[in-house]
Order: C-alpha cells, then structure tokens, then sequence
C-alpha cells in the first residue's frame, strides 16, 4: 500500500468534562484537525472498519492492517503519548479492533469546591487536560502540542443564580522538513472562550463579574493576556454605562460606579503594563459616553451618587479624558471637589476632592487659572492642615502641578495666598512623596525671579537640600505608584527651565527629577521624550557646571538615555586645570574670549582672584557691559565653590552665615593669611580694605560685627533684656512625632505677622549649635510642643544629653515666655524630671485640637500679647501643673498688629483630646496612620 493510507487513523483522548471525547484525525503527514462530539456518536463514528489505537503497557509491536503499508523513509515502530501530568510514555499499538460496548476513558481528577453562607451558595469546579505528541524521522518531524482547561462557578444567591464558565484551549504544531537545505515552518492557535448566564438581573451580572484576572497580571504576563484584559474590560465598561443610561436613578447606580472604580483602581495597579491598561480603559470609558454620565451625576442631589461618580473620575481624568472635562463640565467637577473637601468628618471625600484637583491643575495655564477662580486652591490649601496622608499626597502634588502649570499669573496667585509658607509643614513632613512634590513646588516658584524674595522668606527652600543628598532617584521612583509611571511629556517640558535656574536648589531637585525619570522612559522604551522636550541640552549643561549634585543627577540621567555625557567641572574651584576655566568660559556664553583664557593658562587659583584690571588688559574684555556679565558670572562661581582644599578653618562657613553674598570674599581672605580663628579675630577693617580688596565699605563693617560677635562668644546674649530681643517665637518640639504640628505652628503664627524659627535639621548629640541657642536668646516666645511621651528622654538626663532638655533649659535661662503646646500629651511627675527643667510643668499651657486649629492659634496669639493672664482658663486653656510657680505671659511681640477677630472653619481630623483616635502611630511617629 503506498503511502500515506487511504485509512485514517484516529487517536482518542478524554476531553475533561462528563460525556465528551475529542478525536484527533491523522491524515498522512498533514496537520491535525480536531472536534468533539457526545460519547454517544462515538459508536456511529467507529463502526466502519479502522485503525483504533489502543494504549499498553508491553513493548511496541506492529500490527498489519489490511494491506501492506511502506513508507518512503524509516519509521519508528510505535508511538508515544503523554496525557496530562504522567511522566510515563505510553506506547499506542495500532490494531483492528471492534468497537468496544463501552469505551472507558480516563479522566484527569477534577478539582471542585463548594461554598455556603446563609442565603449565598458558591460551586466552583476546575479541569485540566495536557497533550504532547511527536514524530520524528532524519528528513522530517512533527510535534503537536494541546492543553485545554475548563473552568465554571454557579453562585446561588436569593436573587437568582449567576453561571460562569470559561473554556480556553492551546495547541501548536511545528513542522519541520529538510531537503537540500533547511525549511522550517510553525503554526500557533490559541482558543478561549467564556459565557455567563444569569437569571437575575443586569445590574447584579455587572456587580458579580470576577476581576481575578486584573489580579493576576503581572510584569511577566504576555502581551495577549492585557490584550484579552483591555477587550473584556472595554467591552465590561461599554454594558455598565448603557445600564446606568437606562436605570436612571436606581438604587444601584453607586454600586455599580464603585465596581468601575475596582476596575480602574486595579488596572492602574498591573505592574509594567498597568499604564497601557489604564489609559485604554480610561479612553473606553469617554467613547462609551461614561465620563459625560459621571459629569451628569456630579450635580445629582443623591449624596451617595455624586461621591460614587466623583470617586471613579479621580481615577479617569487622563490627558484626553481631562481635555473633555474642561470643554465639557470644567465647573461640575469643580464644584464637586470643593464639596468633598468641605465634607470634614470623610477623609474618603478629603482624598476625592484634593485628587480631582491634582489632576485638573495639570491640565493648562487658562485651566489652571478657572479653578483657582472657582474657589479650587482655596479649598486645597485648607485641606493643607489635615494629618492624612494620601490627602496631603494630593495637596503636595496639585501644589507643584500648579506650579509647573499655572505660568506667571497663577504663581502670583500662589504667592498672595501664601502658599510658600504652606508648603512647609508638607515639605516638612514625614513622607517622603509629602515632601518630595513639596519640594519640587517650592522649586519651581524660586525659578520665578519676579517671586523669589516672597518664597525665600517662607524658609521652604531650605528643605531642598537634606531631601536630594539623602535619596536615590531610582529607589524613589519605585516608592509609590503615584511616580511609578512617570509624568508626561507637557508636565516634564514644564520643568525643563528649572534646570536653568540660577538657584542651586532648583537646579538639584530638576536634576534629580529628570534622573528618576531617565530610568521610568528607559524602562517604557521611551527615551526619545528627552529629546522632543528639549531636555538634553540643558542636561549637559547641568551635567558639566561646578554643581556637585545637580551634575551627579545629570550625567547619570544622561548616560540612562544614552547620550554622552561631557567634560565635568569640580566643585572645587581652586583646584581646576587652565583646559578647566576654558570649559566654564565656554559655558557661560564667552567662547569668543576662551583662547584668551587658554593663551594666558589661567587655572582655577589664577580665576578666583581676577579683577576688572586683568579682564580689560589680559583677556581684552573691552567691552564695559560684558565684563559686567562676566564678573556676575564669576562671583556666582565663587559663592558654590568648595574652598575645603585649603579653607582648614572653615572661614566660608562664618561668610555664609553672614549672608551667602559674602562668600565670595572667602578665597581673598585664604589668599591674604587669615587661615585660623585666631587671625579672623585679629583682623581689622584696614586690612579687609587693603590686603583682602574688600571695597564695599557696608561689607566690611558686617564682616567686623561677626567677627565681634564670634569673639565675644555668647557671654553678652545672656544678659540682654526682653526689649533687645528681635525674634518672636523659638518653636521647640520631638522629632519622632512633632515636627507636623511645629511646622503647622510655624505657618499659622507666620501668616499672623509673628517671626518664627524652627529647626530643621538637628545636629549629632554633644554638638549643641551655638546658633540655635543663640535663637532661643533672641526669642520673645518659647513654644513647647508636647505630642506622646515627648519629655521621657528628659527623665534622668542629668547630663543634658537630649536636645529638648538643652533648649528647655536654655529658654529658663534666657527669660523666654515659654507657652507648651500640648497635643495628647500627660505631664510627668515633677520629681521625675532633672532639677534645671522642673518648672515647665507649672505653666498655662494651650490643648491643641486639630478641629478648630484657628481657634488654637487665637488662642495663643491673644496669650503671647498678653491678653489673658493666669487666672484665665476655658475649654482651650488648660491649667497644668502645680498652682503655684505661674508665669504670666510677656511682652506682645507685634503691639501695633490689629486683627479682626478671624472665622472658624472645622475641619476633620483624629481629635487629640477624644481619646479615640491620634495622628501619632505606635511609634510615635506623626501623620503616617490613616483616618
């Protein structure tokens, strides 16, 4: 008989469901083709005369069917099959046979599981079934592979009963023959299907669909499965929206728009592919008409309807999807946000409303401009007070969106509502995303030469640093999924200029920031958006200036791109090569004057101690104007210069805290001899003058004042009178679990005309700084913040080794009017303490309730002027301590400050004093607990 047969030869293979058998049909070499049919067609299937196989456990052995069968190459006697999970080939015999009375098919065990509670009854079964089959000779092979799983679930509830069942089937075929040379071809086929049935109602089918497949994404999961999950969820989106349409005020409408919420929440959350699956989702959304519906909704007098809708568009308002809203709806949205911020006893609502904004603060400057006109930063600076901290997320983020969005106009919006000073407690606080979109607001506003003075003053800038020297920007990027995806490409051309600030600060934070970024869009494939935004210019610029972090930032966000990174300048002026100046000469915008520089061999010694002089006759800056611009240059050269390789006595540390303009003079003082302490005390003013070319005559007489003050050390601090004191208030508090209230004190009492000092960054133990003590001296008004367990350090510190012991005792000492600010705290016996702090138990002290923060703040402006004395006490003022040993408060600290009584607004928060909540964890730690 020639070959291939005439005759088929089918194997058998149980299908893993009751009653179904799958025949798989060889004919010749061709590819398989395959069906299922019921057992009970099998019998009318075999009835004619074939080759059955049947499987046993004996060797091999042909069996001649009728007819005499040749192949034209060598064949294998035999054939081997694997079912399922055996690891044992079974051999096949090819034999005639009859068709059995009964065919026993083995069945891969099930698994099944069955749940019930009260009225609700859940059955779950699951099937697998695996196939491998291969022939193989010298010019010719064929291995098919198939795996099939069935899965279904009845869920019994008194409303009806809801199927689900899922089928999915897998098989390849590779192919491969060799004649003359290789070909080789392979085919894939990849089934799945699935079908719920209900005899309930549509809304109860939306509100049961499973979501374990959006759980089970990950970053290892194959394109097809997110395609499969963005064509369900598309299509699940679709169905949701047309139910809403027509139920029209049903009572599950808010059920169902907080399963799309799951569902947006969830496929936000897929790692890797988590963006690709929200975005589409999100897009779905709009073009099914959903986005118009939740806007509808937003106006809705049904409380539970309005937040349902305002919930799922805080997670939908994307790029195109926050276009539509302000075309469509800008004021519903708003408005909406307002009303959830207003909602104080909801920290679900504070986190809606501060999100909403967030997002509609990215959006463009005329945007940004009709939110702050609709009442949107007002609301978003009040929830600024609250402790919780995916809200103050929101608050830091909108901020800096604003900020990067909002263009000159709104900036100064910003600056009139004073939102540099409430940008400290968020810059100030524990988390580091709080901090961290803090940081980047304060930033970008400093950037704005128009605005810096006012954001100078609010002290914010100052937490810039500590955050970027103290973090790495790919650990940072995998911190929260806030950032895990990266900005976009609008929001990061925005923050392109900072980069360019003349501010060291700006430019360290836009360094970092683009290095985190660098790592997202290497990760996404997306690195060319660097280019598109005009960012790597400036990165090279940053990348090769004297300014060791934001240059470390830099170059290595340039190297994760792929660009190259060039010449890097040193920190260290003194120190730099001839090729080195010529480098910095060409950055600052004088290539023309660079082979002056290059010809003379000026280094970085010769550099720092150029003048006007050698500008005009050496270099040949003729030009009045450029040689202007040039010193402007050089004089900015000088104040970030790092003078350590000869500066032993850390005379550019007594300049800069001067002022940071008198670092400049730090290399003509080296250059003259003042190497030591001893010789800046010895100095006098003619030879600052004459030997250190100190010209500016007010310089010289600042820089004569500190070396007066460094000489005569503290001892004239101590007895100075109340009167000589210029700073209003010293704010003393615990680290671990007070730094958010202090900075909370610090902005309230700011934005009431009080100076306030806080310190921001302690010292090691044993190095008390003689600046801040020097603070306390100066301070009018010493306030005490006691949060849990903020004075147990203090017992039995009989050396003063802890530092709120030390600035209590100095505050004693210097005649302050210490006020403590008690939040949850109990005093401690009096005995327990040390003997030199004692007293601190005896004074008035303010309870401090985060409802009625105004009121507090009220309270204690009107104690600090003096307006009630001992014997006032109501339900703000609490007697603590002994009754004798009170301290009356002092002198008012602005007497000529008029106020109008303010206005009361409560706000939600975990009150300190009801004994049910705290804004402290275990630990101690403040804000870092949720509501």
């Amino acid at each position: 008989m020639a070959w291939p047969p005439s005759k088929s030869v089918f194997l058998y293979r149980p299908f893993p469901t009751d009653g179904v058998v799958e025949i798989r049909e060889l004919r010749g070499a061709r590819a398989f083709g395959q069906r299922t049919c019921p057992i009970a067609r099998i019998a009318a299937r075999t009835a004619a005369p074939r080759s059955l196989i049947a499987r046993s456990r004996g060797p091999p052995t042909r069996v001649p069917t009728a007819g005499t069968m040749s192949a034209p190459w060598p064949v294998r006697e035999g054939a081997f099959k694997s079912i399922g999970q055996s690891t044992d080939p079974l051999p096949i015999l090819m034999a005639k046979v009859s068709v059995p009375p009964k065919l026993k098919l083995k069945i891969l065990p099930n698994e099944a599981r069955s749940l019930k509670a009260g009225d609700l009854s859940q059955q779950e079964s699951k099937n697998m079934a695996h196939t491998n089959m291969k022939v193989t000779t010298d010019k010719f092979s064929s291995e098919q592979t198939a795996m099939e799983s069935q899965q279904q679930r009845q869920t019994v509830t008194s409303s009806g009963i809801f199927n689900q069942e899922k089928h999915s089937s897998s098989s390849s075929h590779v192919y491969t023959t060799s004649s003359k040379g290789l070909s080789t071809s392979a085919t894939s086929m990849l089934q799945a299907a699935s079908r719920q049935l209900m005899n309930g109602t549509p809304e109860e089918e939306i509100l049961n669909t499973s979501l374990e497949d959006l759980d089970h994404l990950s970053a290892i999961s194959n394109v097809q499965d997110v395609e499969r999950a963005i064509h369900k969820y598309s299509t699940y989106l679709d169905v949701s929206i047309r139910c809403l349409q027509k139920m029209d005020q049903n009572k599950n409408a808010p059920s169902i728009l907080n399963k799309i919420n799951d569902v947006m929440r969830k496929a936000w959350a897929v790692p890797t592919y988590g963006h690709e699956l929200g975005y589409t989702l999100c897009n779905a959304l709009r073009n099914c008409g959903g986005l118009d519906l939740i806007m509808q909704n937003c106006t809705k007098g049904d409380k539970d309807l309005q937040f349902s809708s305002a919930k799922l568009l805080e997670q939908c308002l994307t790029t195109e999807n926050r276009a539509h809203v302000v075309e469509h709806g800008l004021d519903k949205v708003v408005n909406v946000a307002c009303v959830c911020t207003k909602k104080s006893n909801s920290v679900d609502h504070s986190r809606v409303g501060t999100g909403i904004l967030e997002h509609l603060f990215k959006h463009s400057e005329e945007t940004c401009s009709d939110v702050v006109r609709l009442g949107g930063l007002d609301a978003l600076l009040f929830e600024c007070r609250k402790s919780d901290i995916e809200t103050l997320r929101h608050c830091a983020g909108a901020l800096a969106n604003l900020s990067l969005y909002g263009g000159a106009e709104n900036q100064e919006a910003m600056i009139k509502r004073k939102v540099p000073m409430w940008l400290f407690p968020l810059a100030f606080h524990t988390d580091d995303n709080i901090k961290y979109y803090a940081c980047l607001a304060i930033t970008v506003l400093v950037a704005n030469a128009e605005i810096e003075a006012e954001v100078l003053q609010s002290g914010t800038l100052g937490l810039v640093e500590p955050f970027v020297t103290s973090h790495n920007p790919s650990e940072f990027a995998k911190s929260n999924l806030a950032h895990a995806h990266g900005q976009s490409k609008t929001w990061l051309k925005n923050l392109v200029p900072v980069l360019s600030s003349k501010r060291e600060e700006a430019r360290n934070l836009a360094a970092f920031h683009f290095c985190m970024e660098a790592g997202i869009k290497k990760q996404q494939g997306n690195t060319n958006i660097f280019s598109e935004i005009g960012a790597v210019e400036s990165l090279k610029m940053v990348a090769s200036c004297p300014n060791a972090v934001a240059s470390k930032y830099a170059a290595q966000a340039l190297r994760l791109i792929g660009e190259e990174v060039p010449h890097k300048l040193s920190q260290q002026v003194p120190l730099w090569s001839a090729e080195d100046v010529e480098e910095w000469v060409k950055q600052i915008g004088f290539l023309e004057y660079a082979g002056s520089f290059s010809d003379s061999r000026v280094d970085g010694d010769l550099l720092l101690q150029l003048t006007e002089e050698n500008l005009r006759d050496d270099i040949g800056l003729t030009n009045g104007i450029k040689r202007k611009r040039f010193t402007r240059e050089l004089q900015k050269l000088k104040k970030m210069a790092d003078y350590t390789s000869r500066d032993t006595a850390n005379i550019n540390n007594f300049l800069q805290a001067l002022g940071p303009e008198f670092s400049i003079y730090t290399y003509s003082l080296l250059n003259a001899g003042v190497e030591t302490k001893d010789s800046l005390r010895n100095i006098s003013e003619d030879q600052l003058l004459n030997e250190c070319k100190i010209t500016n005559s007010i310089h010289r007489y600042r820089i004569m004042e500190g070396i007066r003050q460094l000489e005569n050390g503290l001892a004239n601090g101590m007895n100075e009178d109340n009167t000589d004191k210029t700073l209003d208030v010293f704010v003393s508090y615990r680290r671990s679990n007070g730094s958010q209230l202090a900075s909370l004190l610090k902005v309230h009492l700011q934005l009431r005309g009080f100076s306030v000092f806080i310190d921001v960054e302690r010292l090691e133990a044993g190095k008390f700084d003689n600046n801040l003590l020097q603070s306390i001296q100066k301070a009018k008004h010493f306030l005490l913040v006691l949060t849990p367990n903020a004075l147990e350090r203090c017992i039995g510190d009989q050396e003063r080794k802890d530092w709120v012991h030390r600035e209590i005792v100095a505050a004693l000492s210097a005649g302050c009017n210490i006020i403590p600010i008690i939040d949850n705290f109990t005093f401690p016996e009096p005995d327990e303490l040390p003997e030199d702090m004692r007293q601190v138990c005896h004074f008035n002290a303010v309870r401090w309730i985060h409802d009625y923060q105004d009121a507090c703040v009220d309270k204690l402006e009107r104690f600090m002027r003096g307006e009630l004395n001992s014997r006032c006490a109501d339900g703000l003022m609490n007697r603590v301590g002994l009754p004798k040993g009170d301290i009356t408060p002092g002198t008012p600290s602005n007497p000529s400050l008029v106020r109008q009584p303010p206005s009361y607004q409560r706000m939600h928060s975990n009150d300190s004093g009801s004994g049910k909540g705290s804004d402290k964890d275990v630990n101690g730690n403040s804000g870092l607990t949720r509501d």
